[in-house]
């Protein structure tokens, strides 16, 4: 079956990676995994089904995550992860090749960004638009941005948090911090190894983090039983692990996020930050979703937060409006490549 182009734009995050299509809204959401036979460099899994064999494979099996602290860590596993999921959307026997809007951490290089955009090229974009991840954000979050009015966006996604003060359509300032859920998870793989000698697995401490991980101390003292491997014994246990050890091993990493934004407020033209006081800060990303967190924000910055509808799929949605609106758009986008 043959298809004609079809307009995409793609969320590569660190842990996740959404693929809006025009017409038909977010049509992927997939973990950035892939699953690969070591010898051989066979892809066995991408998304979902690679994400399952983390921290379970045979010694000739490995599963990858190709793009780390939101720039790509692996150049041809992102390719074929990119590649896969392009061909999922618009058929492998496609007629012309699609245009592809692609966001990026406000805070990458150039070099960064010339890898983004060959590894989008050679998994068979046509032309390729670069967004700045804050902007596609904002505008997926349902922000006007286009007005002379100061809009602040905080999105926290799997390996960094991109702030930025938003007005007349262009990033004012904005500081891209390589902190995100991922390092939430890694916090308390740290803390639970220190305090109990116990080494858990990275998708046991993002279960933890989503059940019982919070911003404040409030809010109660749930427990979870959580399995792990002694470093002791070497042999297996259980361990009952509360919400409040959950927020001490968080509270370090949630600090960094709040001084980023206060960093930013820091260095925004009084006018600008006159607005966000009026109309507070939005926060997207899936980091956002951790419990307290917006409350958290507001009481140290004393500007009130708002979580976006969906801020999983904000960056996405974001992409999918430039998308639509491409040529009345294309200075807010970083840069454009045709083949």
């Amino acid at each position: 079956m043959f298809n004609f182009a079809t307009d995409i734009g793609i969320d590569l995050g660190t842990a996740s990676i959404l693929v809006y299509v025009r017409d038909k809204g977010i049509v992927i959401n997939e973990p950035s995994v892939v699953a690969i036979e070591r010898d051989t460099g066979k892809v066995l899994a991408v998304g979902e089904a690679a994400r399952q064999m983390i921290g379970r494979t045979p010694g000739h099996i490995v599963a990858i995550r190709p793009l780390k602290d939101g720039v790509i860590a692996d150049y041809e596993v992102t390719e074929t992860m990119l590649r896969y999921f392009v061909n999922k959307v618009c058929g492998s026997q496609r007629i012309f090749r699609p245009r592809v809007v692609i966001c990026v951490p406000s805070g990458v290089t150039s070099v960064e960004k010339r890898a983004v955009m060959e590894a989008t090229m050679q998994a068979g974009a046509k032309k390729i638009h670069l967004i700045e991840e804050p902007m596609a954000a904002a505008i997926g979050a349902g922000l006007v941005v286009g007005e002379p009015n100061g809009n602040m966006i905080v999105d926290i996604g799997g390996g960094t948090t991109d702030i930025a003060i938003i007005s007349l359509g262009g990033i004012v300032v904005s500081e891209s911090l390589r902190i995100g859920g991922d390092e939430f998870d890694e916090a308390i793989v740290r803390h639970i190894k220190k305090m109990y000698n116990l080494m858990i697995g990275e998708r046991t401490a993002e279960e933890i983090k989503i059940q019982i991980g919070s911003a404040s101390p409030e809010g109660g003292n749930p427990t979870m039983e959580i399995r792990g491997r002694d470093l002791v014994t070497g042999l297996p246990r259980t361990l009952k692990l509360t919400a409040m050890e959950a927020f001490q091993a968080l509270s370090e990493t949630i600090m960094q996020i709040v001084d980023g934004v206060k960093s930013v407020l820091e260095r925004t033209p009084p006018e600008l930050a006159a607005d966000v006081m009026d109309r507070g800060i939005v926060m997207t990303g899936g980091g956002s979703l951790l419990n307290g967190l917006p409350k958290f924000l507001s009481q140290e910055t004393g500007i009130p937060v708002n979580l976006s509808e969906e801020p999983v799929s904000a960056v996405a949605q974001g992409a999918g409006f430039f998308l639509d609106h491409i040529d009345k758009h294309k200075s807010s986008l970083l840069m454009a490549k045709i083949d």
